[in-house]
């Protein structure tokens, strides 16, 4: 495929981890003239193809196109000769929409590139017809309206911009008609100029996407590498104006490649002392004088033709470039060389390029050269109502009555550009990737070696192998050198404190036998094959790894340490913060609890201040205390002889409270309420068997009661219960009607009301029922229930 045919500057921007951040790109000298026709073998932009065959069918109904290439003039010329090209379909429009939308393209942004493109086609299409008073006049008016839709401007505007232009005079405004000619040739200057102020106005626009100085990764001092990819040196069938500034532009870069590379070398031995061998070399500065020196260069004659008043063609061009080149042996033309057959008389010149002779076509460098374009188009797409358009044409803005200053040339502004690239690129370090082409065919399995050896031989690589192989492979600076390969040697490691950088360079080379292969220069080091330069690398690589161990247990002994040191300022003041926390709710236990003991409640209505976390524990074993100490209080007013039922009183208020209504709690319990209330003889016998029964335990509860059973009938009773049992007693009797051990007793069940029924549920199934009787009704369930 055809290349990117402009040439560009890029400068790419990295941080200090070696990751790009952004960039800038300067573009030089678009070939626009491929734009209305192309060289044999050769396609017109990617861009047009993109469109044509990529775009979605709305797309292309949108702006009036259709996938025919054939049906456009700017293409079909590179079809009819049998440059088709591979068709891509829709996977390169979508790879370049997708790039757009990175590069912060607005979708107003990419309609308006589609729409120009599309504009650009249309032009090529239009036809002028011939009028009988030498104006001419469009064959199809229906296209002149697609054009100026596609562009916002009006029909009329257009159609009078292509037709004539307007002539400012002395404060005057003159409109002058074209002829046919003019009109075919102010028509594709339009297209021409059309495409390369919309591939400017993206290159701008990419710039302002991945400048890193109008981005959030701009690092001040960051690294910086410049990358220049630019035309190779082209000779071709017919050879123009847009060959020659690419020829003149290598020239300068050879130029440029042999004073930085042959010349400074060779200089540098000089100035350091250093017995080589010289190596003759081809200086192309000469040829470079033939070109753009001042007065006498061929761009300096183009120039002052193109200022002259009058009609200045071309063979006027190349009589004026003969009569004052006529001594260059670097220039010749037929009238200068009448032997040559292969100069066209009037019409081709030759120059001696350091890549070989080249035959130049005087046709047309004239006007090229001038790059003309009429205001009328400028004032046009001024005031178009696309205001991206409007952004490409600013000049458009100066009254039409204005008398416009002549600009500068194309061979001056893109003689201006090499010279600012050349000094860019003398500012910098530079390497070289030279790209041989293997054949022109353009195929991957050819390999034409005339070809090539031309191609080495003109790009001075033989020169370059022969300085390189009488000079040395390798120079540095002793403070570089010694500091790069100190490690490698026991007398410079870890640092030379013996003499000079130069003497410490000496002993590190001799301690590894070096010195054979080696120069001293007054400033640098000079290593003459690259195995020496080998071995050294072999040496520093070999200990690196053990100086990078010991650097890591260097940092990791010291990331330790200070990884402990924070570790103990943390145990020190969480230690210190916790004391202090301590304190403070010891301070506060103190002041709420301060006159607890002469509190009617001994402070059981205070609110207990919130401990920190690390002493919730603590605070709870605080409780304790108290609460034991609160018991104590209350319970040292109680007479030891009440202790008991005191406790037997907590115990049911635990398991009835909330449950039963009244269960004796305001009372004092007796528990053997018979020997109070029986002194018959009948009581007296049945309470002495019960003692005998019982191994003389004695009687905690008695009391009456009236017994139920299966058969809802009522008996009176008696109840009595020692410390191991329980008995049902006959009152009139004085027998024990039935004996329990109180540890057979399951549960108890009592009601919630008034009544004292109460169910003893035992082991055997065999419950007991029965109701306590009590003098006043007082109630005894409570009682009966906590000693059980």
């Amino acid at each position: 495929d055809n290349s990117s045919r402009f040439g560009k500057y890029m400068d790419i921007n990295f941080d200090f981890k070696g990751d790009p951040i952004g960039g800038h790109i300067n573009n030089f000298l678009l070939e626009k003239s491929r734009v209305v026709d192309q060289q044999a073998g050769e396609r017109n932009f990617h861009s047009f193809y993109i469109l044509l065959e990529g775009g979605p069918p709305q797309l292309l109904q949108k702006l009036k196109l259709t996938n025919a290439i054939q049906n456009y003039r700017y293409l079909s010329s590179a079809e009819s000769r049998g440059r088709s090209g591979a068709k891509k379909g829709n996977s390169d429009y979508q790879r370049l929409i997708s790039a757009l939308k990175t590069l912060n393209f607005s979708e107003t942004s990419v309609n308006t590139v589609w729409s120009v493109l599309a504009a650009i086609l249309h032009l090529g299409n239009i036809k002028f017809v011939a009028n009988d008073d030498e104006s001419t006049s469009l064959s199809d008016p229906g296209q002149l309206k697609t054009i100026a839709q596609l562009l916002e401007v009006t029909d009329m505007e257009l159609k009078d911009a292509l037709t004539g232009r307007v002539i400012a005079a002395s404060g005057e405004v003159l409109r002058k008609v074209h002829k046919l000619k003019e009109a075919e040739f102010g028509l594709d200057a339009f297209a021409k100029a059309l495409y390369d102020r919309l591939f400017t106005w993206i290159v701008g626009q990419v710039n302002a996407a991945i400048d890193p100085v109008s981005t959030q990764a701009y690092v001040p001092h960051s690294t910086v590498i410049g990358v220049l990819d630019i035309y190779g040196f082209e000779i071709f069938k017919n050879n123009s104006f847009e060959q020659f500034c690419i020829n003149y532009c290598n020239e300068k870069l050879q130029q440029l490649f042999i004073e930085l590379v042959l010349k400074q070398q060779q200089e540098e031995y000089e100035r350091e002392g250093i017995q080589w061998e010289h190596v003759s070399y081809f200086d192309n500065m000469e040829i470079c004088n033939l070109i753009d020196k001042s007065h006498t260069g061929i761009i300096a004659i183009m120039d002052e033709a193109c200022l002259n008043v009058g009609k200045v063609t071309d063979n006027i061009l190349l009589e004026e470039m003969n009569k004052k080149l006529v001594g260059n042996k670097r220039f010749s033309s037929r009238r200068l060389d009448p032997m040559n057959k292969l100069l066209a008389h009037s019409e081709d010149f030759l120059i001696k390029h350091y890549a070989g002779d080249v035959v130049y076509t005087i046709t047309g460098f004239i006007e090229k050269n001038r790059d003309t374009l009429f205001q009328d188009f400028k004032r046009l797409l001024w005031n178009s109502r696309n205001e991206t358009l409007r952004k490409m044409w600013p000049e458009g803005s100066e009254h039409i009555s204005k008398t416009t200053k002549r600009p500068q040339t194309a061979g001056t502004l893109f003689k201006n550009s090499m010279l600012a690239l050349m000094k860019t690129l003398q500012s910098k370090e530079p390497y070289y990737v030279r790209c041989v082409k293997p054949n022109d065919a353009k195929s991957p399995v050819l390999f034409d070696q005339k070809l090539v050896e031309h191609q080495v031989n003109y790009l001075g690589l033989l020169e370059n192998v022969r300085v390189r192989r009488a000079g040395f492979a390798f120079r540095m600076e002793y403070w570089r050198f010694l500091k790069r390969y100190k490690m490698i040697s026991s007398r410079t490691w870890p640092n030379f404190r013996e003499g000079t950088d130069q003497q410490g360079v000496k002993a590190l080379l001799a301690d590894k036998g070096l010195l054979d292969d080696v120069s001293f220069g007054i400033t640098k080091i000079f290593i003459r094959s690259p195995s020496t330069l080998f071995k050294l690398e072999q040496y520093r690589m070999s200990v690196i790894p053990g100086i990078v161990i010991f650097l890591q247990k260097l940092l990791r002994g010291t990331l330790a340490r200070r990884h402990y040191k924070r570790l103990r300022a943390v145990r020190l003041i969480w230690s210190k913060y916790r004391k202090y926390k301590m304190r403070s709710y010891i301070v506060a236990l103190n002041k709420t609890f301060r006159n607890v003991r002469h509190m009617k409640d001994y402070g059981a209505s205070l609110v207990w201040p919130q401990p920190p976390k690390a002493l919730v524990a603590t605070a709870q074993k605080f409780q304790a205390v108290y609460w034991r100490w609160r018991g104590y209080q209350v319970i040292k007013r109680i007479p030891p002889e009440d202790r008991d039922m005191v406790r037997r009183k907590i115990r049911a208020y635990d398991l009835l409270a909330g449950q039963r209504r009244d269960w004796g709690v305001a009372r004092r319990w007796y528990g053997d309420y018979l020997s109070q209330d029986r002194s018959d003889p009948m009581f007296a016998s049945a309470l002495a068997e019960v003692r005998a029964k019982d191994g003389g335990n004695n009687v905690v509860f008695s009391c009456q009661v009236l017994k139920l059973n299966r058969f809802s009938k009522t008996n009176e009773r008696l109840f009595i219960m020692s410390e191991t049992s329980f008995y049902k007693v006959d009152p009139r009797k004085g027998k024990i009607m039935r004996s329990e051990k109180i540890s057979d007793v399951m549960s108890v069940s009592c009601g919630a009301g008034s009544h004292q029924l109460v169910v003893l549920h035992m082991k055997d199934k065999k419950d007991l029922l029965f109701c306590l009787v009590g003098q006043h009704a007082e109630d005894r369930v409570g009682e009966l229930v906590a000693l059980i």
